[in-house]
Formats: C-alpha cells, structure tokens, sequence
C-alpha cells in the first residue's frame, strides 16, 4: 500500500496522531501531502460551520460551548482555529486557545490552529486543504475560526456550509458596516455576551436591517460563558443546509481559485523578493508596478 494511502486510512479510522501529522504534512508542503490531498474525496458532506466576528466578541468562549454541547450528544467535533499572523514573524498568535483548554483531553475533540499566512480573510489556500483533510476524519462537525477583519472576512463563505457572524452589544455603533460586509456572508448573527446594556436594543436594529434583504437571517443572542442561548443556536446548526447547484459550482471555484493561485505562487521565493526589492529601491525611479511586471524569481 502506498504511504499516503495508509496514512489516509489511519485519518480515516480517527486516528489523531495520524491526522495531526497529515495536517503538518499538508500545511507545509511537505511530501506526500500532494498524493494525499490529491485521493481525499472532495464531496464528503461533514458541515463546516464558519464562526467569526471582530476581536473581543468571545467567539472562543462561543465555540467552547457549541462543542460541549454537540459532545454531550456523543458526536465528534474539528475546530480549526485561524489565527492572525504577524508580517514580521510568520507566528501563530494561540492566547485564545488557552480558553480551550478544556477540550484538549477529550477523545471526541480535535483542535488545531492555522496562521494565516498574510490572508487578511484568513481563508488561505492552506485553510481549504487542512478542512478537506479534517472532512475524510469522519468527523461530526467541522468548525472554523478566524477573527473578522472588515469586508475580506468574506473569503470565509466560500469554504463554510453555514457562517456565523459574533457580535457583541457594543458593536451597535458598527451597524452601517455590518450592512455593508457581513450581510453578504452571514447565515447567522449570534449577539454574544447578551447580558450586557444594548442588546436588545441592538438585537432588534440588526432584526429591521436583516428583514430588508432577500434571505432570512436569524439573529440569536447568547452569553456564551453562562451557557445562555446555546441550545437555540446548536438547533439552527444542526438544521441541514440546501445548497443550489449553482451556488456549489460557484464555492468550489472559489476553491480551485484559491488552490490555482497558491500552486502558481509557489515557486516565488520572499527573500529573493525582498532582495531584489531592496536593491530597486536603491535606484532612482522605483515604480512598484514595473518592478512586479519584470520580476524574475531565478
């Protein structure tokens, strides 16, 4: 049997220590991580629930209690955590991580955090094969996290089944954006830490806004750290998504966009980038376009 075959079949048979390296494997390049990716079955329908929303929204604490809820039903949950990466140190910022802490022993929760690779989204190439790795784990739900940043939080639609926009009372006065972003991508906004001044008042501005456009989305409020609200949310989650065919031809090439852009980027080399870029703007005249069109990566 070839080696990415028996790998597979032991990701298959739910075997972490297996998935844990095939994940590494896949995150960076390293070999077989094509054949692997190249035999996973793009169709498996495990749910990817998107969850995101501005820093300080709790969306942690909010994912921390889905989980225990769905695990208290027996199922097995992925929660793949996306976060921000700095430009200078290409590290994974996990202090929200901490707050899971608690889902680390147990056998039917698998955690892994993913930097985001200077995808302002979050949503890298990197991001859509780690989830289609997590997808032939036979897993029960597949929930991706990642903070919303403005209008590219976007990018996450085209790899969630559902997405979930968090907000908190506070973000009232953000109103008019989230008009403007997030309308396009939720399928959901939950109003977290509901306990706090505004939130209804809040709750019931977002209500007018979401009943102006063509969809129906719910909005459900929540006090994730008191396990308020979440049984409601856990049933819109469980409800099955209806997916048009003309919507799935459009996320997956988003997909293969993503995929084609990355495999085409490989070969560009950062420093050699940084080298050559140093060396123009040493001379007089540096003009950023022109230097992208003759740039050569030998």
């Amino acid at each position: 049997m070839n080696t990415h075959l028996s790998i597979l079949s032991e990701v298959k048979a739910g075997n972490y220590k297996a998935l844990a390296r095939t994940l590494t494997l896949v995150e960076n390049n390293i070999k077989p991580a094509d054949s692997i990716l190249r035999d996973l079955d793009s169709n498996i329908n495990v749910p990817v629930v998107g969850i995101t929303g501005p820093p300080g929204a709790g969306k942690s604490t909010l994912v921390n209690a889905i989980t225990n809820h769905f695990v208290a039903e027996g199922k097995r949950i992925a929660i793949l955590a996306i976060d921000p990466t700095s430009p200078f140190n290409f590290g994974s910022l996990l202090g929200d991580r901490i707050r899971m802490a608690g889902q680390f022993n147990n056998p039917n929760v698998y955690i892994r955090s993913l930097a985001t690779r200077g995808s302002l989204g979050g949503i890298s190439a990197k991001t859509i094969e780690m989830v289609d790795v997590l997808k032939a784990a036979n897993f029960d739900l597949i929930m991706v996290e990642t903070v919303g940043v403005g209008q590219s939080e976007v990018e996450i639609a085209g790899l969630a089944d559902k997405t979930i926009v968090v907000l908190v009372p506070e973000s009232g006065d953000e109103v008019q954006n989230i008009k403007s972003g997030l309308m396009e991508i939720a399928d959901c906004f939950v109003i977290n830490k509901a306990d706090r001044e505004g939130a209804d008042t809040f709750a019931n501005n977002l209500k007018k806004i979401v009943h102006q456009g063509t969809k129906t989305i719910p909005v459900l409020k929540t006090v994730a750290d008191k396990n308020t609200g979440i049984e409601t949310l856990c049933e819109w989650i469980s409800k099955p998504q209806t997916i048009d065919n003309s919507r799935k031809v459009f996320l997956f090439a988003e997909k293969a966009w993503k995929i084609i852009q990355h495999k085409k980027m490989l070969d560009i080399d950062k420093k050699r980038l940084r080298e050559k870029i140093q060396a123009a703007l040493a001379k007089d005249g540096f003009n950023i376009y022109r230097f992208a069109d003759e740039f050569d990566n030998d």
